[in-house]
């Protein structure tokens, strides 16, 4: 198939691990927007949140146990809501006051 996220949790692809469970796994993104940001990954390929709430409901499990406050949870589902791979995956980001840190809808001033 070459999904990149069944390779990693596979062990065939290089991956920062930052914590691994029966179902899930959380690495460290190659990209991260800020310091802590991490990405839970279910060990089941399904496409997004919408394609099997049993696996989304281990994914969000997985997320609820590593994240700690203030931060966003936030996945996607579809390109035009800028899902670039497609397996479900959980952006856990640390938030700060002042980061500067925008989301996609955050207002412009």
């Amino acid at each position: 198939m070459g999904c990149v996220f069944c390779a990693i949790v596979a062990g065939s692809e290089p991956a920062t691990i930052v914590r691994r469970w029966a179902d899930a796994i959380a690495i460290v993104p190659l990209n991260p927007v800020i310091e802590g940001h991490v990405l839970v990954i279910p060990n089941q390929h399904v496409t997004d949140v919408t394609e099997d709430p049993d696996v989304s409901a281990i994914a969000m499990r997985a997320a609820a146990e590593l994240a700690a406050p203030p931060c966003n949870v936030i996945t996607s589902a579809g390109p035009e809501a800028t899902q670039t791979i497609p397996h479900l995956h959980l952006h856990i980001v640390p938030r700060t006051a002042g980061d500067g840190l925008a989301l996609p809808w955050s207002p412009t001033r």
